[in-house]
């Protein structure tokens, strides 16, 4: 198999399910889509079954409206099982090849346990890393399709927008302005009609308001917040401090 039959992409954003990575980062997908970036969205499952979807076909559709909405530039969904996700070797596997055919410079996924959501959002965690290390280990072609490795250089971690506001443990936050995204973002959920019908409107200002509360910290109008896997640094203080 050969890398030059993929799109190398910039960065590439992790979920569980779909919805996942749009609720989490979707302003700022959008926003480095608009400034030329390559996007790409991996979901571990379909998401299904779930309660008001008639079927996955449906799910996807929704997943594809909303990834064109964002200007993602691929969007690919693994076949693991939705509320039976676990932490396994083949899962690692699966995961990583994606990010060997892909080599993007960039992984975004869960951060840490999500108590009001599905735990398939912490074995989703424990998978991305796997997969990050595994992208990069040598001498381990028979599990890769030929795949050549690929080291990520940068692993960030998002949080979604109904969990506590900063990710324990870790120092290297930094908020992303997605003030001119925000609405978009709002959007592309909003495709998802079978997981938020009228019934659940109020999730959106929920949404919202997690996002206003990030920016206005950072001195945005409008923000997502990642942290780093380690820490962050930089040659040029300024361009770091008031942005290149």
């Amino acid at each position: 198999m050969e890398t030059q039959d993929y799109l190398q992409l910039d960065v590439i954003a992790v979920g569980a399910h779909p919805d996942d990575v749009e609720i989490a980062c979707g302003g700022t997908l959008a926003s480095m889509s608009r400034r030329g970036y390559r996007v790409g969205i991996i979901d571990l499952t379909d998401g299904e079954p779930t309660p008001n979807s008639p079927g996955p076909d449906v799910r996807l559709e929704e997943a594809a409206k909303a990834a064109h909405l964002l200007g993602v530039h691929t969007r690919v969904t693994l076949e693991l099982p939705n509320r039976r996700l676990f932490d396994t070797f083949e899962a690692r596997v699966m995961l990583a090849k994606e990010f060997r055919k892909y080599r993007p410079a960039v992984v975004i996924g869960f951060g840490d346990k999500t108590p009001t959501a599905s735990p398939d959002h912490w074995q989703a965690m424990q998978i991305t890393d796997a997969a990050v290390f595994y992208s990069r280990l040598t001498k381990w072609d028979e599990h890769f399709d030929g795949l050549p490795v690929h080291a990520v250089p940068v692993q960030l971690y998002f949080r979604l927008a109904f969990e506590p506001a900063i990710l324990s443990g870790y120092h290297s936050h930094f908020t992303v302005d997605i003030t001119d995204t925000l609405e978009t973002k709002l959007q592309a959920i909003r495709c998802y009609q079978t997981q938020f019908p009228p019934a659940k409107e109020y999730v959106f200002d929920r949404i919202r308001g997690a996002a206003l509360t990030s920016g206005a910290a950072a001195g945005f109008h409008a923000g997502e917040t990642f942290v780093s896997t380690r820490a962050l640094g930089t040659r040029d203080m300024m361009k770091f401090l008031f942005g290149g």
